[in-house]
């Protein structure tokens, strides 16, 4: 071979080898761990995937392509979760995605290296997870819920809707509950009224609760953010028909499904949100630096027609005030 033959041989080599590499790059398959507090059979959990995926697609990620994706569902047990959590990190994957304090608090017990976006989250600063909302300082960050601050809301709004009740148990779990029913505590005094936390853990708990608490009169429910609500939520929603308890609900679906109102932000769009950070992520960003987003919206929804099965009459300016109202 001549000598200026040789040479164009490697230098095209030269040339051609970044662009490989960069191939190659765009081609590697990037992993994500799901953490969710839900079953697998849980519609609003499936469309917040649904949410999540499209939006990943969108930023040219394809599950089978250039991404796995592996999902646990921890169905609202505390030590179903913390195995999963466990696992997932374990598997080391480049990002974990997990919803609600329920997921997040394990995964960091799990973890404090393997980036984590969380969506559905009640105040992370105060619940330990970001040193601040603009510079969360570890391996996490993500979108919240609410502020522990809004739990007080609920408290009022049923107040307004059903000034007859005098006496309100608040269901809540021992994560994000506690912390939420301090806030409707403190304010209760002030509107005259005696709340009382019940702490969830299985569907016969809550049904008996329920009914010992309905033999008294002039009752109200608050549901606090948690991931036992979420499973519990037909039986829930039931017990408040059966026994004539007006009740306020931390999510609207509450509501669609037949709960008397709810105060709360788009949990699906939390999830659509969620992939723009982990796209961000696996391409280089570092959650430390990413800043915790708060909802600038909150939705009032009300269901006029369980409203009238409760005997309440709404008034004008509360429904006024609602951004939707089920007729």
């Amino acid at each position: 071979m001549r000598r200026r033959d040789f040479v164009k041989i490697v230098a095209g080599s030269v040339a051609i080898c970044p662009v490989k590499v960069r191939a190659q790059q765009s081609e590697q398959v990037r992993r994500i761990g799901v953490l969710l507090a839900a079953t697998s059979d849980d519609l609003q959990y499936q469309s917040r995937l649904r949410a999540f995926g499209q939006r990943l697609a969108q930023l040219g990620w394809s599950e089978g392509h250039n991404l796995r994706i592996d999902t646990r569902w921890g169905g609202g047990h505390a030590e179903l979760t913390r195995q999963y959590a466990a696992e997932l990190a374990a598997l080391a994957p480049d990002i974990i995605l997990a919803s609600g304090n329920a997921t997040v608090t394990p995964l960091l017990q799990a973890t404090r290296t393997v980036s984590i976006v969380f969506a559905v989250v009640a105040d992370p600063v105060g619940s330990g997870y970001a040193e601040t909302l603009s510079r969360p300082g570890g391996n996490a960050t993500g979108f919240m819920q609410f502020e522990y601050g809004l739990s007080g809301k609920w408290l009022e709004l049923l107040h307004q809707i059903a000034p007859q009740v005098k006496r309100v148990v608040v269901f809540r779990d021992l994560i994000g509950g506690v912390a939420q029913f301090a806030v409707i505590q403190s304010i209760a005094s002030s509107i005259g009224i005696e709340v009382n936390p019940f702490d969830m853990r299985d569907a016969g708990e809550i049904e008996r609760a329920v009914m010992a608490f309905a033999h008294s009169g002039n009752g109200g429910l608050i549901v606090t953010a948690s991931a036992f609500a979420n499973v519990h939520r037909e039986l829930i929603i039931a017990l408040a028909a059966r026994h004539k308890l007006p009740a306020i609900y931390f999510a609207r679906y509450f509501v669609d499904d037949g709960g008397l109102m709810s105060y709360g932000t788009d949990l699906v769009d939390q999830f659509r949100q969620a992939a723009t950070y982990v796209d961000r992520i696996l391409r280089g960003e570092k959650p430390a630096s990413m800043p915790v987003q708060a909802p600038t919206k909150y939705d009032l929804v009300i269901n006029l027609k369980t409203a009238t099965a409760l005997g309440l009459m709404v008034q004008p300016s509360l429904i006024a005030r609602a951004d939707e109202v089920i007729e």
